[in-house]
């Protein structure tokens, strides 16, 4: 009994305090106190991070968005706008985390926070690119400001995190190639198949969809043969051959061997019919 009396305490304490605490922080926001702002905006930043709490940033966020613009140009001004930036980071709305980090740099370029901000201007760009078959128009935009984050901090404190977004970001967008060429395939439009593939193995030269594309390149152009007219047939046939052939010479023990060996007995017993 006197356990769940003391619950009950408990909790109406608490809520009294967070009623307290509402009317504190409405007050503030009402106020012309800039510099009381400033002081518990930076108390509810560094209490969301250390509470990993989204409702103390939320309110260091609704005080810093009052106050930024008349702190330019002050001593304060290049630390509230790097706390603006970063706050929008931490809440995951990578829109205005990407242009505060990119306006903070524009404004503080030889900023202590600088490469920091260079850097999750670049992660936001990151967080924001899409599943691989939508438009990756945001994935490139990623890389290219990963890239220039890896030139001017070539020995930076987020060397590793930047390359490791980089390499996944242009694994995605090989896949987008390489799903759009074995769409080709699927769909039996083999001729756009096999340019497809030729494209993509010639711009993705070190891509884990390589093999693949190399056997679905042979794999169109076999079927692209067999389904011709006869009169097409024999040199499709030895083209398709020929890509059997590429595929041998980098993957003789590949994935796709066996399958690749089945069609190649059939390629050489049709042009014994020729």
């Amino acid at each position: 009994m006197f356990l769940r009396i003391m619950k009950k305490g408990i909790l109406l304490l608490s809520l009294l305090f967070l009623c307290l605490s509402c009317s504190e922080y409405q007050k503030l926001l009402k106020s012309d106190d800039t510099a009381a702002k400033y002081t518990k905006a930076e108390a509810y930043y560094n209490k969301g991070l250390e509470e990993d709490s989204n409702r103390d940033l939320r309110r260091a966020l609704g005080l810093m968005e009052q106050i930024e613009s008349q702190f330019r140009g002050k001593p304060q001004g290049q630390r509230i706008a790097f706390l603006l930036a970063d706050t929008y980071y931490r809440l995951e709305d990578y829109y205005l985390s990407s242009f505060q980090f990119e306006r903070f740099l524009q404004l503080y370029p030889d900023s202590e926070k600088a490469e920091e901000a260079a850097f999750k201007m670049a992660a936001s760009f990151y967080y924001r690119s899409p599943r691989y078959n939508l438009d990756q128009s945001e994935t490139n935009k990623a890389i290219e400001e990963l890239q220039v984050y890896l030139n001017r901090y070539p020995e930076g404190e987020f060397v590793e995190s930047a390359n490791d977004m980089a390499t996944e970001l242009r694994i995605k967008l090989e896949k987008k190639s390489y799903e759009i060429a074995k769409q080709y395939h699927l769909t039996q439009f083999y001729k756009a198949a096999i340019a497809s593939f030729n494209n993509f193995i010639a711009d993705y030269p070190g891509s884990p969809f390589r093999e693949a594309a190399y056997y679905y390149r042979f794999d169109s152009a076999y079927k692209l043969a067999i389904n011709s007219y006869e009169v097409l047939m024999e040199e499709r046939l030895e083209e398709a051959k020929e890509y059997y052939k590429s595929y041998k010479k980098y993957y003789p023990e590949g994935e796709y061997i066996q399958q690749i060996e089945e069609s190649l007995t059939d390629i050489d017993s049709r042009l014994q019919n020729f």
